[in-house]
């Protein structure tokens, strides 16, 4: 496991999280509220997040070999 990759993933899947809760108008007092083009940013963003949370997992796998 890759400590920072694994940190990065975390804070962009929050970060998206966070902007789709917006988008979709369940945070409010933002400009980003009920706004759809946030929802989809959110998402994707959120999406990417997870993405770079399980490569920093795998990539630190290190096969053992006998």
């Amino acid at each position: 496991m890759r400590p920072v990759v694994v940190v990065l993933g975390v804070i962009l899947l929050l970060a998206g999280a966070v902007w789709a809760l917006q988008g979709a108008g369940y945070l409010l007092g933002s400009f980003m509220s009920n706004d759809p083009t946030w929802l989809w940013i959110g998402i994707v963003t959120a999406l990417a997040g997870v993405g770079i949370v399980a490569f920093g997992v795998r990539t630190g796998r290190v096969a053992k070999s006998s």
